[in-house]
């Protein structure tokens, strides 16, 4: 069995904590792995071991640092130039693998799932991989605990073996009749996750999507290895229709099954779904990081930088990140969507980016900026380097605060450690790297006329950035 893990997602509900340069699945939520590795890990001894996954081309560094983290060194990463939902996503997945010359079930999962039964999910999966050698496609049904109107539904036709056969699925329905659904015990919720040979899947989107299976057809031929990664061509790529599993092969098929899993399962769409899964405190409060909270109940509070207090509050959702901050009531939280819609209509780039930016070396933090400057906290990985550039519009000067730093600045080299300094001119070609064990600190002051991250000319990157 292989494991193909959809990591393309953007999470918008999940602001100011997800954002579009760094979506939900690769946040740690309370734990010290993120929804992705957890993902990984709760599949791992059931697999072959080299799982693929399928992100988007931005997220390619944070897929293999998140992955080099937990020891996965012989992944496939698949990477989509732009966003055509799920069908195409395991349509790429699964011709890679017949490429390989297998023809294995693909264990398709979202990476931002919580899931708390982990042997009742390791029984549905080897319940699910009998239906799936034979030749059908299962996907996975949770047995509903409340009327959800968040969640579409599966409706349980015939029984077989630990299962039931596709009677209908419904979308996410109204309060009343979730409430029915619930009552009447034939319904389960549709949890997005899938088995099925990979020539299944194949034969099925031939048949059902054509259009789809021809722009991963000539997708995969004309895909690039590069570094890590496999990059899917976006003017072959984009012509593929957008559609989900559910509605191009799921909805269509006369083969599909579906296994009832019993466990607490969420696909943390929002900070209430996060709350319901989170663990509270007597208070039935979700308190993360620097949190006081006085008389205060039924609340998600969170703090990543600096000490948030509340009293007296109930029933609302407050995360602070280090430049943004979230108050809502907890019953309006699929409405954040409609709020990052609003930042980017007014080009706010708390939409997109965080503080903290993350890349393929490490890490810079925007600590402080004006009209002409800006200070950086920068972080360096143990043996990464920077790409040899310059700079038309500003200068920069670098304080090392902690490790060595080794300096490229025209024809010169020069090797610097705890609080020295070196001055990069306009136009300079210079590059930083980190020779030593521990990671590179240091703080970055940029002055000039324009201060933007477009202004870097790269002259030799060994991250294969343009």
């Amino acid at each position: 069995m292989k494991l193909i893990v959809m990591a393309g997602g953007a999470g918008t509900r999940l602001w100011p904590l997800s954002r579009a340069s760094h979506p939900k699945q690769f946040i740690k939520f309370g734990t010290d792995k993120s929804l992705m590795q957890e993902a990984i890990l709760r599949v791992r001894a059931l697999s072959d071991g080299s799982p693929t996954i399928v992100c988007n081309k931005g997220a390619r560094f944070m897929v293999a640092e998140q992955l080099q983290s937990i020891g996965v060194k012989d992944a496939a990463i698949l990477l989509e130039p732009v966003r055509r939902n799920t069908a195409p996503a395991v349509g790429l997945a699964a011709l890679h693998a017949l490429d390989q010359g297998a023809d294995p079930e693909l264990l398709v999962l979202a990476a931002d799932h919580v899931i708390k039964d982990i042997p009742a999910f390791h029984g549905a999966i080897k319940d699910a991989q009998v239906h799936a050698s034979a030749g059908k496609l299962v996907t996975f049904g949770v047995v509903p605990t409340r009327a959800e109107t968040g969640y579409g539904y599966i409706r349980k036709g015939q029984d077989v073996k630990s299962g039931h056969l596709v009677d209908a699925f419904v979308e996410k329905p109204i309060l009343s009749d979730a409430k029915k659904f619930l009552e009447s015990g034939n319904y389960l919720w549709n949890s997005g996750m899938f088995m099925f040979k990979a020539s299944t899947y194949i034969n099925e989107l031939q048949e059902l999507a054509p259009d789809i299976y021809k722009a991963c057809r000539e997708s995969i031929d004309n895909s690039i290895v590069d570094l890590d990664f496999i990059r899917i061509p976006e003017d072959v790529f984009s012509q593929s229709p957008s559609d989900s599993i559910d509605f191009a092969i799921m909805e269509k098929t006369n083969s599909a099954v579906v296994i009832p899993l019993a466990s607490e399962w969420s696909d943390v769409g929002d900070w209430s779904s996060m709350y319901a899964v989170s663990e509270k405190d007597a208070n039935q409060n979700v308190l993360v990081g620097d949190v006081l909270s006085i008389d205060s109940s039924d609340s998600y509070i969170r703090s990543d930088d600096r000490l948030v207090a509340v009293v007296g509050v109930d029933n609302l959702v407050i995360v602070d990140t280090k430049d943004a901050l979230l108050v809502a009531h907890k019953d309006r939280t699929q409405d954040v969507k409609k709020l990052v819609d609003e930042l980017e209509s007014h080009e706010y780039p708390h939409a997109k980016f965080h503080r903290e930016v993350h890349r393929p070396w490490g890490k810079y933090d925007s600590v402080d900026s004006g009209e002409r400057y800006q200070v950086k906290r920068i972080t360096v990985n143990p043996g990464a380097k920077l790409s040899l550039q310059k700079h038309y519009h500003r200068a920069e000067h670098w304080i090392v605060v902690s490790g060595s730093a080794k300096v490229t600045k025209g024809d010169s080299e020069i090797l610097l450690s705890e609080n020295q300094s070196t001055y990069i001119p306009v136009g300079e070609v210079h590059c930083l790297e980190n020779p030593g064990k521990i990671p590179l600190e240091l703080i970055e002051v940029q002055s000039g006329s324009y201060l933007g991250e477009d202004d870097i000319v790269r002259i030799d990157d060994v991250y294969g950035r343009a």
